[in-house]
């Protein structure tokens, strides 16, 4: 790019009419994609998972187990991009979640869910008979946008559901809104209570109760007649439609005919025991979850829900409340407006620097260069289909402290040049020639140091991924504005600079460079010493590395608290709400507390893309609950503790936790014992517990399952059950009429189908003493005590069994104190399990779960894509420079932002996790563009006819000024963001780097150039120790 080939700045200047309606176009359009663009809280982002589920009534834990889940898991096996599943068996249920692989192309997810699909629909036909499924749900990564509570005191809960399909209905109206689900529904059951003794005395058995209710109950076609016009269907009226219509229905006793109402009691319930509920402020509560469309924009969505919520509290019936539990329009408001204040808060500390060492008109056309790049960038994000969203926002963030280096570095040249004596249209196109090579080279290998993560195929990967697009976007556009529209920009409004007397040498000759140039000259003199000094700093720095707090994912600043209350396996569901009752009370008197809903029986609905919806547990509740912000909610959290280890809740494990940013991990430090034998692993899982527990940085240590449950096995005496005249299976039903039911039919009301349930009364329901008791009544009327045909033993099984990938595991896991991060913990822990670990026997392990799973993952995808990262920051470097040895240099001082970053995050206790990562890599960007640039300089100097000691000396001081200008510019841009939890690392890593990086360029590079290429100080140079040396202009582009 010489002066003698084509010059883009030159036309630029030339066309000036096309350049401002470029400008204009360019500005007009900005701002119609900025309000164009969707916007969402977290990125769209896939999540690679399926849950699968099969019941078969009256199964062990182990027969779901061999019959239904292994046949299952094997054929999941076959699928391409599996990675694992991990299996829950309970009495007579198995639940399945399938995780496909990280590096799984997003689009490619459908067609592995059919195939999913597709094999285990297969496999159905061979499990037992009576096995209910499997049934799928993968659409397990919807997020809810937002999340509201139907209550009504002293309303049927089935009239609230009718209710809340008329709301459903009417909020999927609302432009934006793809899906609405209600969560919390209670099933309906109609029950028939029947005693078996009186159908006995009647001459019914249960069986004929159960026909006569099935075949009243069906829509059978009779058939049509074709008229001479229209076809005439026949239809048959005998749907039961009511409880009415069921209970005058006919049974035949013998040869008499009874109405159903005269020899039971028909009425109205929900299933029993309940299996998910919602509590909301203390009282039940229907939940409608609202699932945005992709790439809309949720602030204008917040709105419309918004008015359109103020329209149903009008309408609403009193006594029916509708209330807003999660709202992401709030989080997204948050994120928008917090962009907004940094990038303006950027913009004047740009101008303040500008103006202060260029001058206010000079300030102003660097300014002008920051509202143009953005303008541009946001059209390209909105072609590539690209939304604001934390991680979009958070690039532009990190784009606006590098964007307007390239505006400062060719405004200061033109600057240079007219008060070398140029006019100001030479001066504006001398940039081009001058420094637009070295610039964007610069740029492209700050954005190659971002490859990484825009190709790592993993959850963080994808997650996270924009920022290689965006900061790209940004850097590449920022090139083409310094040299197309600054330039322009230079010559409207760039004040009569004068021209300095003594030109180019008088210019370099204050006060201030001579100080400068003295050091440089120090430096340069001792280059041993000063190369010595630098690897001291940057070894002391790497040492210090190991000080620093690990991390993976940041917390978030989202103000929700979560209590997650479990109970011990197995237990039931109305012993947990019983529990969870008295967590909501404790917690409701603390005052920091807002709104509390309760989940029980399975967790919380996703409103934050970084929990797993847990799988349904009675013995598991989430307790979410609101608090006005951040410091409130810290604040309630300690109080929280405090009252659970006051042993408040000893009937139950109560976890206080807050969201998490990153990939879902339930608990931050795991381990897995996998092994053959439960017994061997339930030992080893025990001593890996001791060992965790003996970590005073961990708190609830506990193995994830492994309790057993009593369970009373009934074994009937074959030969006496045929001796009264009951086959095994009349005995069974009888039994389960007694205690559970038997579904008869269904009833179709409104919207939904209504299981009708033959049972017994209620005193004839026993407690488990009682069972032996009851009475079995033979085909003849006569009552046989259950104790007379069956012997009762009572043993102990396991209420539940979890695989990992087709081996039996128990994960022992717990939370890390606050203050403390987990992969530190997990690394002191580690050497302590060495023993436990020496002691296993053959065909047993222990793997690591949790965080330091997940992140070695991403880690692992990161260093994958590094290579390639190497691949074309070197290619970049030796096109521009052309020369083994300076490539070899320039690539050297990458890793020098560590001199600087590490004292930062020691000083300012921040811990080093992926976002530090990336101000790591932006920062090796910034110092390779500093060096290429300066190498640059000196090359045309040396060409200029300056001797090789001189150009080093002479290229320094000139790069000085712009150089500590674009240092400045990005370190105070940067010093908003560092109220940014999610990127408060980050702009820690990039103040430090920058910091510290802008003096080793000034002072450690010229040292190290003279060093590499063997630069002895000239004899000749002695005496211009203090003056500048006459630098020869170069000629005019």
């Amino acid at each position: 790019m010489n002066a003698s080939g084509f010059n883009l700045s030159a036309l630029a200047v030339r066309e000036r009419a096309v350049t401002l309606f470029l400008l204009l176009a360019v500005t007009a359009a900005g701002i119609f994609a900025f309000q164009k663009l969707g916007r969402a809280e977290d990125p769209t982002f896939t999540v690679k998972t399926m849950a699968v589920s099969a019941a078969w009534p009256g199964a062990t834990t182990d027969e779901m187990q061999r019959q239904v889940a292994d046949p299952l898991e094997k054929r999941l096996q076959e699928l391409v991009y599996y990675d694992r599943v991990e299996t829950t068996v309970r009495p007579g249920l198995m639940l399945m979640k399938v995780f496909f692989r990280d590096s799984m192309p997003p689009a490619k997810l459908q067609s592995e869910f059919y195939q999913a699909r597709k094999k285990l629909s297969d496999q159905a036909s061979s499990l037992p008979r009576g096995v209910l499924g499997p049934l799928f749900n993968d659409e397990f990564s919807d997020v809810y946008f937002a999340l509201y509570a139907l209550q009504a005191e002293g309303l049927p809960h089935r009239h609230l559901v009718l209710r809340a399909e008329d709301l459903r209905q009417r909020l999927l109206r609302v432009p934006g809104v793809e899906k609405i689900n209600i969560l919390g529904e209670q099933a309906q059951k109609i029950f028939v209570e029947v005693s078996y003794q009186r159908l006995a005395t009647l001459g019914i058995t249960g069986q004929q109760l159960l026909a006569a209710l099935a075949n009243q109950n069906d829509v059978t076609p009779a058939g049509f007649v074709e008229a001479d016009g229209p076809r005439v269907y026949l239809r048959l009226d005998g749907a039961i439609d009511g409880l009415d219509a069921l209970r005058n229905l006919p049974v035949a006793a013998g040869d008499r005919s009874l109405k159903l109402g005269d020899i039971a009691v028909v009425r109205r319930g929900y299933e029993d025991p309940k299996v998910f509920a919602i509590r909301n402020d203390g009282a039940p509560a229907l939940v409608l979850g609202l699932v945005m469309k992709p790439g809309f924009n949720g602030l204008s969505l917040g709105q419309a829900l918004n008015a359109e919520e103020v329209a149903i509290h009008h309408e609403l019936p009193t006594g029916i409340t509708f209330t807003k539990i999660t709202d992401q329009a709030k989080v997204i408001d948050d994120a928008v407006h917090e962009f907004m204040v940094k990038f303006f808060t950027a913009l004047s500390v740009v101008i303040f620097v500008s103006l202060v060492a260029l001058g206010f008109r000079v300030g102003v056309v660097v300014a002008l260069a920051v509202p143009l790049t953005l303008s541009a960038v946001f059209v390209v994000m909105m072609v590539t289909g690209r939304d604001f969203d934390r991680i979009t926002l958070g690039a532009l963030i990190i784009s606006l402290g590098l964007l307007v280096d390239d505006a400062i570095i060719a405004i200061e040249m033109m600057v240079v040049r007219m008060e070398e004596g140029a006019d100001r249209v030479s001066a504006a196109t001398h940039a081009w020639s001058a420094t637009a090579a070295p610039m964007l080279t610069g740029t492209l290998v700050t954005v190659a140091g971002f490859l990484p993560v825009g190709f790592a195929a993993s959850t963080a990967g994808e997650y996270a991924g924009n920022i290689f697009w965006v900061v790209a976007f940004s850097l590449i556009v920022s090139w083409i504005v310094a040299v197309t529209f600054t330039p322009y920009l230079g010559v409207k409004l760039l004040p009569d600079i004068r021209q300095v007397e003594g030109g180019h040498a008088a210019i370099y000759a204050t006060r201030n460079y001579q100080r400068l140039r003295r050091v440089v000259r120090l430096s340069v003199d001792h280059k041993w010493l000063a190369a010595g000094i630098t690897v001291a700093l940057f070894a002391a720095a790497a040492a210090g590395m190991g000080k620093v707090e690990k991390q993976f994912f940041p917390n978030s600043e989202r103000s929700e608290l979560i209590v997650e209350v479990t109970l011990p396996t197995g237990s039931a569901f109305a012993t947990t709400e019983a529990s969870v009752r008295k967590v909501e009370a404790a917690v409701r008197a603390i005052p920091e507390a807002g709104e509390i809903t309760s989940y029980i029986g399975q967790g919380m609905p996703r409103f934050v893309l970084s929990f797993d919806p847990e799988l349904p547990d009675p013995a598991f509740a989430q307790v979410v609950v609101q608090t006005a912000d951040a410091h409130a909610r810290d604040v309630l959290r300690g109080k929280v503790r405090q009252l659970v280890d006051a042993g408040g809740f000893p009937e139950a494990r109560v976890r206080v936790l807050q969201i998490v940013f990153g990939p879902p991990v339930r608990f931050p430090v795991a381990f897995r014992v996998v092994g053959p034998d439960l017994d061997v692993i339930r030992r080893v899982a025990a001593q890996v517990r001791d060992v965790m527990m003996a970590n005073p940085n961990m708190r609830l240590v506990h193995l994830d399952w492994g309790d057993r449950t009593p369970s009373l096995h009934l074994a009937l005496d074959q030969e006496r059950l045929r001796l009264i005249g009951l086959t095994p299976k009349e005995a069974g039903q009888q039994l389960q009429s007694y205690l559970n039911g038997t579904p008869a039919t269904q009833v179709r009301e409104n919207l939904r189908s209504v299981d009708v349930v033959l049972r017994s009364p209620g005193p004839e329901r026993r407690s488990l003493g009682d069972i032996g008791d009851l009475t079995l009544t033979t085909r003849d009327g006569r009552q046989v005590p259950l104790s007379q045909v069956a012997h009762l033993e009572s043993r102990n099984e396991d209420a539940v069994l979890k695989r990992y990938n087709r081996e039996t595991y128990i994960r022992v896991q717990g939370d890390v104190i606050d203050g403390k991060q987990p992969p530190d913990i997990h690394a002191q822990i580690v050497p302590e399990l060495a023993a436990v670990k020496a002691k296993l026997p053959p065909g047993y392990r222990i793997d690591t779960a949790g965080s330091v799973e997940e992140s070695e993952k991403a880690m692992t995808a990161l260093v994958t894509v590094f290579p390639l990262m190497l691949i074309v920051t070197l290619t970049v470097i030796m096109l521009q420079v052309r020369s083994f040895t300076t490539m070899v240099m320039v690539f050297a001082t990458a890793p020098l932002g560590l001199v600087g970053a590490v004292p930062t995050l020691l000083v300012f206790h921040q811990p080093f996790g992926f976002n530090a990562i990336l101000g790591l890599i932006a920062l090796s960007g910034i110092l390779m563009r500093n060096t290429l640039i300066l190498v640059d300089q000196i090359h045309h100097d040396r060409a200029a006819g300056l001797s090789d000691y001189e150009a080093i000396v002479e290229s320094t001081v000139r790069r000085a000024r712009p150089v500590i200008l674009t240092a400045a510019a990005a370190m105070l841009a940067f010093i908003p963001l560092t109220h940014s939890v999610f990127w408060g690392a980050l702009a820690y890593v990039l103040i430090g780097g920058v910091g510290v990086g802008t003096l080793l360029t000034l002072l450690f590079l010229p040292a190290l150039y003279a060093l590499w290429f063997r630069v002895a100080r000239d004899a000749r140079a002695t005496p211009s120790a203090s003056g500048p040396a006459s630098v020869p202009v170069p000629a005019e582009p």
